[in-house]
Parts: structure tokens; C-alpha cells; sequence
């Protein structure tokens, strides 16, 4: 089973989240093809890569009301930048309105380390996902959508 970073989003209006400490897994998983270093997400540097995915996520709901009190999504948005010289950073958009998030790290990882070997030009299979029935996506909650990222929303910006 994956391991999980939980935030409460009920603590604070964040609308998205980085992960630099998971770094070192990123590093690792890609070290036998190229070195990557975390850029801030504050940097003032231009991306010359970008790519918009998703990874897994536990929802788990801090209102006593709610009838469902946890779920799961594999179509968490998250967006991930290249720079010059091997730098990245990877931003996961929350859902509005949640309470606690918990990003499954096996698929966060995998995901950053694949998109960061392509862009380095490393020979790879494509990937090609199993499409499942979900329920439809909500794009007034989803804040990927609103900062024009999330693949399911039709004005993505990020390819």
C-alpha cells in the first residue's frame, strides 16, 4: 500500500500543495538516467517544460453531516514544470471544500519521475491508462480547473 501525506484543508484556504520533501523519491527513482533538482515554486524562473496529470488521492471529510466520509480519486490534478539545467517542481490542485487530503506518493513519484525521463529525451514506453467509470467531474470545485490545468477540464493550458 502507498504511503500518504495528509493535509487538512479545513486548516487554511490553500487551493493547491507541493511536496519537496518527497524530492529525494523523485531523485531516486530517475538517478540511473538524469539528476533533477527541486526549484521552488515561487522561483521567478521560466519553465521550458510543462505538463498537466494526475495522481491518486484519499478525501477524507471533516464535516460531521457528511454521508460520505471518505473517498478515493486517481484524478487529482497535478501539474508539473521543467526548467533548464534538470529543475522541476510539481503542484497538486485540491478539490474546494474538502476536508482532509492524503496524496498516495507511489503515484505522485511515478508520474513526476516518467514526465521528468521523457523530457530529458530517455527512451520510454508510452504509458497507457485503463480508463474507469467515475462519477462526473465537478469543474466549479476543481482547482486545477480553475487555474486552467486539469486534464478533465476542456481549457487546459498545460499539455
Amino acid at each position: 500500500m502507498a504511503k500518504r501525506n495528509s493535509f487538512n484543508r479545513s486548516a487554511g484556504k490553500k487551493t493547491s500543495f507541493t511536496f519537496p520533501l518527497l524530492h529525494p523519491k523523485v531523485a531516486n527513482a530517475v538517478i540511473d538516467h538524469i539528476t533533477v533538482v527541486w526549484v521552488s515554486k515561487k522561483t521567478t524562473r521560466e519553465p521550458n517544460n510543462t505538463h498537466s496529470t494526475s495522481v491518486k488521492g484519499k478525501f477524507t471529510c471533516d464535516n460531521d453531516a457528511c454521508p460520505n466520509k471518505t473517498w478515493t480519486s486517481g484524478k487529482v490534478t497535478l501539474a508539473i514544470q521543467g526548467y533548464p539545467g534538470g529543475g522541476y517542481n510539481a503542484v497538486v490542485y485540491m478539490c474546494n471544500r474538502l476536508g482532509i487530503f492524503s496524496l498516495d506518493e507511489d503515484t505522485y513519484v511515478d508520474r513526476i519521475a516518467y514526465r521528468l525521463k521523457k523530457w530529458a529525451g530517455v527512451a520510454m514506453e508510452r504509458r497507457v491508462y485503463e480508463r474507469r467509470g467515475t462519477p462526473p467531474h465537478k469543474k466549479e470545485l476543481c482547482e486545477g480547473c480553475k487555474k486552467g490545468c486539469c486534464r478533465q477540464g476542456s481549457q487546459s493550458v498545460l499539455s
